[in-house]
């Protein structure tokens, strides 16, 4: 009787649990206790979650709970303020493919890092949408680039600090916007800006080109300045925290990476 009233115990704690299940992108873990792991996912309709896997340090959990995998989180707990449980079922692995693209990996880094800027449990599905594209296309780092500086623009615009790079300031032209004001966040023309060029944040091309258009270091530099610029100013500096130093060594990694892809034509 007492084995059935456990057991019946469990069986009711678990159906009335707070519970969800869905796809998710694995950020990173931690050690929790001796065989215990607390994994944070970033999820499309839950945001970046965090919640412990049991045995999550054996050889057996360890390959799964590399970043960069996909898999199919089901969380579970009590009441919702807990940190909760994970179950995860594997549906994609990356970690192997990451672990030889030094670009990649950091990229994923960085972006986690950014991701960590958010409150946990906000979903920002347009970040998520953006990171699982990147994990389907970090193979080339021309595309890995490009869509770093568009997943800060996207952080910056979740944050409320989005940047208005559809139409120039002064005029509402939507030609030849070739720079962006540190004030407003706005573009501006090239001929509205050329007189303040020294004042004002250089714009890359691609960002604003309705059509696809090769891309070089320069245009990869000046995207990561300008997004550098407003987080900098909005986040970091608000936050008392500084730029992650991993951004630094990506940025050279990237400019190594840009050369070497030239050299070879």
């Amino acid at each position: 009787m007492q084995t059935q009233s456990v057991i019946a115990k469990w069986d009711w704690i678990f159906f009335n649990a707070m519970k969800w299940k869905e796809p998710a992108i694995i950020l990173g873990t931690r050690q929790h206790g001796e065989t215990s792991v607390i994994l944070e996912i970033m999820t499309r309709q839950h945001g970046r979650y965090m919640g412990i896997v049991k045995g999550g340090r054996s050889r057996r959990m360890a390959p799964l709970l590399q970043p960069g995998n996909f898999v199919e989180a089901e969380w579970w707990a009590r009441l919702d303020e807990h940190l909760g449980l994970f179950r995860l079922e594997a549906l994609d692995s990356h970690a192997s493919r990451l672990i030889v693209l030094p670009e990649a990996l950091y990229s994923l880094q960085l972006m986690a890092s950014h991701l960590r800027l958010l409150p946990e449990r906000d979903p920002h599905p347009v970040l998520y949408d953006m990171l699982y594209f990147f994990m389907q296309n970090f193979d080339d780092p021309f595309i890995n680039a490009e869509l770093l500086v568009r997943f800060e623009l996207l952080l910056l615009e979740e944050l409320g600090f989005g940047l208005d790079l559809s139409c120039c300031a002064v005029t509402g032209r939507q030609e030849k916007l070739c720079y962006v004001s540190p004030k407003s966040g706005r573009a501006v023309c090239e001929e509205i800006g050329r007189p303040w060029k020294d004042k004002l944040l250089l714009l890359p091309q691609f960002l604003v080109q309705k059509t696809a258009c090769p891309i070089d270091f320069d245009d990869i530099n000046k995207g990561l300045t300008l997004t550098d610029f407003f987080l900098t100013r909005y986040v970091w500096e608000a936050r008392g925290i500084k730029q992650p130093s991993l951004r630094v060594s990506l940025i050279q990694l990237f400019e190594r990476r840009f050369c070497m892809e030239v050299s070879t034509f």
